[in-house]
């Protein structure tokens, strides 16, 4: 069989990502009713139970429309690894394509699609403890001023993977020094070696963007709807659940802005600004990811006709290729 027909054989996805703010949850509704799908979740903060506001979860009466698979999976002070994620969204999708429907993949956590999409690398047995040393260091070195300490560690044991880490980007860091600890091979040697083959979907990678200003209006206009709808409530009640502001969930923005006015120590007015500001930021990190996935095609939230066009056409390829692919069975079949 050639590699176009190994290509074609694998059950399709289509995945919908974009920045946040930019209609990613309601075009994938859309797809879903018109093609016959249903939603995973490719959200990081979506997993979290008890928080809806903040995260711009769907709403129940928009989970009740298609069914939608990997939200409220466990509780704030619970873990959830990039590695559980690709197991659980790789079960769902060979669930719902038992069922002969459509798996759309929508969020904005590249480190998710790509775990369900790639696969991860193996690196050997969990040590346990060891990314919250990792962490704990990191914040050691920030609070002695010296927030770049892990990266340059990681320049000198694995100069490639620091290359492509931006000084900053504490998790990519920890990961790749994680990696190293864990396997006793640097972070770039075992993705080479990986190459990331681990491949069982047919993609259609969309990715919906209204560009900068149109977004940053997006984002600003929802930071000031999640207000509106409660945030503040929803972290006091979180909070009340026994969610400290230590947990990783609760640092994430939105709740780690409105956590001091919960304490008193800020006022709401400020929180949003902030939490706009920093929405703005975590975006573009977000499209520039995007922009170096291979394949991805990009359309305004308001072009639907060219998201379903291009959609048709990729769901119609499957199914001539598997017509054809028929047919040969056929004709060998009788040739025997």
């Amino acid at each position: 069989m050639s590699p176009l027909q190994n290509e074609k054989r694998r059950p399709p996805v289509v995945v919908v990502t974009g920045p946040t703010a930019s209609g990613k949850s309601a075009l994938a509704l859309e797809l879903a009713v018109r093609f016959d799908g249903e939603i995973v979740n490719a959200d990081s903060m979506q997993v979290f139970r008890f928080m809806d506001i903040g995260t711009a979860k769907p709403s129940l009466s928009e989970r009740s429309r298609v069914p939608h698979h990997l939200f409220d999976v466990v509780n704030p002070d619970q873990p959830y690894s990039a590695g559980r994620y690709a197991q659980d969204a790789r079960a769902a999708a060979t669930a719902i394509h038992g069922r002969g429907r459509l798996v759309i993949l929508v969020g904005g956590t590249g480190l998710y699609i790509r775990a369900f999409l790639d696969g991860l690398i193996e690196t050997g047995d969990a040590r346990p403890g060891l990314r919250a040393r990792l962490e704990a260091e990191h914040e050691r070195a920030v609070a002695e001023g010296d927030p770049a300490r892990l990266h340059r560690r990681l320049t000198k044991l694995d100069a490639d993977a620091a290359d492509e880490i931006h000084p900053r980007d504490t998790r990519r860091t920890i990961r790749a020094l994680e990696i190293l600890e864990q396997s006793g091979q640097p972070a770039s040697r075992m993705r080479e070696a990986h190459g990331f083959r681990d491949r069982p979907f047919r993609v259609l990678h969309l990715c919906v963007d209204p560009g900068r200003e149109r977004l940053h209006d997006r984002i600003d206009a929802r930071a000031q709807a999640m207000i509106d709808a409660g945030l503040l409530r929803e972290v006091r009640d979180l909070r009340e659940r026994g969610y400290g502001p230590e947990l990783k969930p609760m640092q994430a923005i939105g709740y780690r802005h409105i956590q001091p006015v919960v304490d008193g120590a800020d006022t709401l007015a400020n929180a949003l600004e902030a939490m706009k500001k920093d929405t703005r930021q975590f975006a573009r990190r977000q499209r520039t990811w995007i922009r170096a996935v291979p394949e991805v095609q990009t359309f305004d939230p308001d072009d639907r006709d060219g998201v379903f066009s291009a959609t048709e056409r990729f769901l119609k390829s499957d199914d001539a290729e598997r017509s054809r692919e028929a047919v040969d069975d056929t004709r060998a079949t009788g040739a025997r």
